[in-house]
């Protein structure tokens, strides 16, 4: 978690350390959606949050939070992943007494952080939250995502190369922040020419 040097008050540092423990109990593997993503997604909230002038401890928890549930929707558990991790952040916050305020702050921001579902983001730490959910989904990091889910559910190369068409290389045009755009423009060019590359190689071109 290397950008957490920016939140320097103990008794925030130690509430994040918990949350962390405890979100990282719910991940037995990683893979497209580990918790190594997670851990991703915080480090970019906490980049975009400094930059953007958030509250970093409600955005450092909703990010370790958001993808609670993502194994059970992998399993059939649940049907939303962002719903029900919502409900398992309310309880857990509110077991160790978080003021009930920023516990929902951390709740919204975890229902709202799918571009494809699910209620808007309102407050600046949602939009921040889906920014970064977005971003690791983009560049260099995105790509090994894209392909190591295809790897997982034996998708083909071309299925690949679709979902980049219809889904990845839209991501751009959805950031909700000044830094989110910023940061997407690069990771969409550089997703867009891997793409091109990639199509050209597939017909024998290169």
């Amino acid at each position: 978690m290397e950008r957490l040097e920016t939140i320097t008050d103990p008794k925030s540092l130690e509430l994040i350390e918990r949350t962390r423990e405890f979100a990282r109990s719910f991940f037995e593997r990683e893979g497209t959606h580990g918790f190594s993503h997670v851990e991703r997604v915080l480090n970019l909230c906490i980049n975009i949050g400094r930059k953007e002038g958030a509250d970093l401890e409600v955005l450092a928890l909703a990010a370790l939070l958001h993808d609670v549930a993502r194994p059970l929707e992998s399993a059939g558990k649940v049907e939303d992943h962002a719903v029900e991790g919502a409900r398992i952040a309310r309880r857990f916050l509110r077991g160790l007494g978080y003021p009930e305020e920023k516990v929902e702050a951390v709740v919204h921001a975890i229902e709202s952080h799918r571009f494809s579902r699910g209620p808007e983001p309102k407050t600046l730490e949602a939009k921040i939250l889906s920014d970064a959910d977005k971003l690791d989904a983009m560049g260099a990091v995105g790509i090994a995502r894209v392909f190591m889910y295809s790897g997982e559910h034996g998708r083909s190369i071309e299925d690949s190369i679709k979902h980049f068409r219809e889904k990845i290389l839209k991501l751009k045009d959805l950031m909700y922040t000044e830094t989110g755009r910023r940061l997407a423009e690069e990771r969409h060019r550089f997703t867009r020419e891997f793409i091109e590359r990639m199509e050209r190689e597939m017909v024998g071109e290169v």
